[in-house]
């Protein structure tokens, strides 16, 4: 099956912090990886999103070009993930040429099917600048319920889209001025003539349970009240638009960054040398199994085939918005599949998201994370002082998945050193301490009695149960589950006590625990891999093995493919030797020398020093109130 994972696009205002990757990075990452190993073809792709007034702002602050502020902070976030680990099949930036001709293909198709329509509106500007502020950088009371810190685009209280023009008493988040409304002419999305088919895809999707219910929710009151909406701005840092006369004005950011999924699928395919390959993600046998303008097949469908695509969007729950209703509706336009009708450009029908995965909001010590204010901690320092894996078992145990969740250091510490250290870490460490001691090789079993047999059926049946809470994005309770299996084999070694096996006639007893110890421990570190790549490498080559268990992402610098003045990061890499999930025998007589501790136990003296460094910082605009990468533009 080919699975595609749209992962947001972070915004290059700055480094990465643990809340912007515990919504959109290491949730994706776990579920493109257990895919793999189960056999999928798994195209993962992204990239930095840097159009919108906000990077203008930010150069300004920074005394650097606009493409200098874009190329710096792309560079820190490309290697931000790699650090972490985020295996993407291409990592790439909005500001590639590549990018700029999809952007405007999808424009003229939908603009030529009739559902972007030229109406003048009031556009909010500051006074200091001159410039369009954006519409999330505009904050005041809700028309509809009162809320005194509504949104120029949506009120996060009661949920309605809302246009800078409605909010009472509007002020700017950037320096608290009163913008200035001034009518000006851009192409809106006609989203009331796509209502029809929003609604039934919603309907359909919503039938098939998979959905999140915060999201599907979200999403189908959305639908209940669409109006069009902007989809250009008065800006001069962006893409243009393909149309006479419109030389001032610029594609609005959220138009052009959820189109840089298909754009990097698109880039990706002809990096590899087979230009059309992305359409294997893309255009799907749905178009020939139904009729034309049906919905797409869904997962569980009785007419599904291994052929059909799937596609499922990470990020944060603010951004729903734009992945359940902009995206989805550009997609119908594109295909001529609203009121209007219409054909589809060159690209054909695309597929609709089969699942908008977005997490809820991460907070730190109970506050809300902010750059300006010193209260966050960047993923490149967390990284460097803790590990990658670290990072990713706690947003893996304790992330914000379906709930808001509350990142302490306290908690931080705790986690690693009860259930990395003394739980996983221990039983790999004196599994293989054991055997490098008494046997200096994977030994040779006798007859297993049934203590042994019961804990080797626990941790194969693991492997059904994991796999199926994996790929359905419940990964808390999926790692959960593989730590019970784990607290199962620090139990077997408490019951089975073979530290004390020493006399002769023992040992054949203790072969057999051994084996039925490391082929445990083997299986574990498959089911842990998803979440720990890093560490599974590690155990991995304790246990005898050699080369890479577990691909890891590379960052190299390449030439724009249309451009060749221009060079940029990407994230790639070679994932087809991935292992297979599910349980492998081990080999007998592989040789296991004494190993070295794989977690590091942190001293609770940790707390206070990392609670000290949150302190006050100089104020910029690098992050405030981003929960996700693709907000606030």
């Amino acid at each position: 099956m080919k699975v595609l994972s749209a992962v947001a696009w972070p915004y290059t205002n700055g480094p990465r912090h643990i809340g912007h990757v515990a919504g959109f990075g290491v949730p994706s990452d776990v579920f493109s990886r257990y895919m793999r190993m189960a056999g999928h073809d798994v195209l993962m792709v992204s990239g930095t999103d840097e159009h919108g007034t906000p990077i203008l702002v930010l150069a300004e602050q920074e005394g650097l070009s606009v493409q200098e502020v874009v190329d710096k902070y792309n560079a820190v976030i490309a290697q931000d993930l790699t650090d972490l680990g985020l295996s993407y099949d291409l990592f790439t930036r909005t500001t590639t040429r590549n990018h700029y001709t999809v952007v405007q293909e999808m424009f003229r198709t939908i603009h030529a099917n009739g559902y972007l329509v030229e109406r003048t509106a009031l556009a909010a500007i500051s006074p200091s600048t001159g410039r369009t502020l954006p519409d999330r950088y505009l904050e005041g009371t809700c028309p509809i319920c009162g809320f005194g810190e509504a949104r120029g685009d949506q009120c996060d209280n009661c949920g309605n889209q809302l246009d800078p023009s409605d909010l009472i008493d509007p002020r700017s988040k950037i320096n608290g001025e009163i913008p200035k409304f001034v009518e000006s002419t851009h192409f809106f999305l006609d989203l009331p003539a796509l209502a029809g088919e929003l609604q039934r895809w919603l309907d359909e999707v919503d039938g098939t349970g998979l959905w999140r219910p915060h999201v599907i929710n979200f999403a189908k009151n959305l639908a209940k009240d669409m109006h069009p909406r902007a989809m250009t701005r008065d800006i001069d840092w962006g893409i243009p638009i393909p149309v006479d006369g419109w030389e001032s004005k610029r594609f609005y950011v959220w138009f052009d960054a959820v189109i840089g999924y298909l754009s990097a699928a698109i880039e990706w395919a002809r990096r590899t040398g087979d230009p059309e390959r992305w359409r294997d993600w893309w255009n799907t046998p749905q178009e020939v199994l139904r009729s034309a303008g049906s919905a797409p097949i869904l997962p569980g469908d009785p007419e599904e085939t291994p052929e059909v695509a799937r596609s499922y969007y990470f990020q944060g729950k603010d951004n729903i918005t734009f992945h359940a209703q902009i995206w989805p509706a550009e997609l119908l336009a594109y295909a001529g599949r609203g009121d209007k009708g219409g054909q589809p450009g060159p690209y054909g029908v695309l597929n609709l998201p089969t699942e908008v995965v977005a997490s809820e909001f991460m907070t730190m010590e109970g506050k809300q994370f902010s750059t300006s204010r010193g209260h966050v901690i960047y993923v490149q320092d967390m990284v460097a002082r803790y590990g990658p894996d670290a990072v990713r078992y706690f947003i893996s145990a304790a992330g914000p998945e379906n709930q808001d969740s509350d990142f302490t250091w306290a908690e931080f510490v705790q986690r690693n050193n009860s259930e990395l250290v003394a739980g996983w870490g221990n039983l790999v460490n004196r599994t293989a301490s054991m055997i490098a001691g008494r046997f200096g090789q994977i030994p040779q079993p006798a007859q297993l009695e049934p203590i042994d047999e019961a804990l080797l059926a626990q941790v194969h049946g693991a492997f059904a149960t994991v796999g199926a809470l994996i790929e359905r994005h419940r990964q808390k309770a999926a790692l959960a589950e593989v730590m019970r299996v784990v607290r199962e084999a620090n139990k077997y070694v408490s019951d089975t006590e073979p530290f004390k096996m020493k006399a002769d006639d023992q040992r054949q007893r203790l072969a057999t625990v051994l084996h039925t110890l490391v082929q445990a421990v083997s299986d574990l570190n498959r089911m842990m891999a998803p979440f720990l790549p890093h560490s599974a490498n590690k155990i991995a080559a304790a246990l005898g093995a050699e080369g890479q268990f577990m691909p890891m992402p590379r960052l190299e610098r390449v030439r724009d493919l249309d451009d060749d003045s221009r060079s940029y990061p990407i994230i790639t890499g070679e994932y087809s030797k991935t292992p297979a999930w599910g349980p492998v025998d081990v080999i007998i007589g592989t040789p296991i020398a004494k190993p070295t501790p794989v977690f590091t136990k942190l001293d609770p003296s940790v707390v206070d020093e990392e609670r000290a460094r949150l302190n006050p910082t100089k104020s910029s605009l690098r992050g405030d109130s981003e929960q996700d990468s693709t907000v606030d533009r």
